[in-house]
């Protein structure tokens, strides 16, 4: 999506972008090391091809980005989304992570694993 400077405006979006190879990839792993702290790397898409979240399993906390939020879940009707991608990401790979995990979505207040999986209408 970022090195396709069409890619959006093949779905209606006038949005410019300027195209940008990445120098690397980062890949669903059970540990990867960001600047001196472990994180596992989740991919979950749904929301959008690729989609990773970052667990600290010491901390218990997921930064979660565009997939999990308190009471919703990311938008998966835009360009590369997949409702059924986003739902079963969620209840297979965040879900296990267990309910006393905090979760920092990309947008919105913090949540826990254990409130999402009995409340959030999208996923309980």
């Amino acid at each position: 999506m970022i090195s396709d400077p069409d890619f959006f405006r093949n779905f209606g979006f006038e949005l410019e972008i300027e195209p940008v190879t990445p120098d690397f990839f980062i890949e669903e792993t059970p540990s990867r090391n960001f600047l001196d702290a472990d994180f596992q790397v989740l991919e979950v898409p749904g929301h959008c091809p690729g989609s990773l979240c970052f667990f600290s399993r010491p901390d218990q906390l997921l930064i979660g980005g565009d997939v999990l939020f308190a009471g919703g879940v990311g938008r998966w009707d835009l360009p590369g989304g997949d409702v059924d991608l986003l739902f079963s990401g969620i209840r297979e790979k965040l879900f296990p992570l267990g309910d006393a995990v905090t979760v920092l979505p990309g947008h919105g207040p913090p949540t826990k694993i254990g409130t999402e999986r009995l409340t959030n209408p999208f996923v309980s």
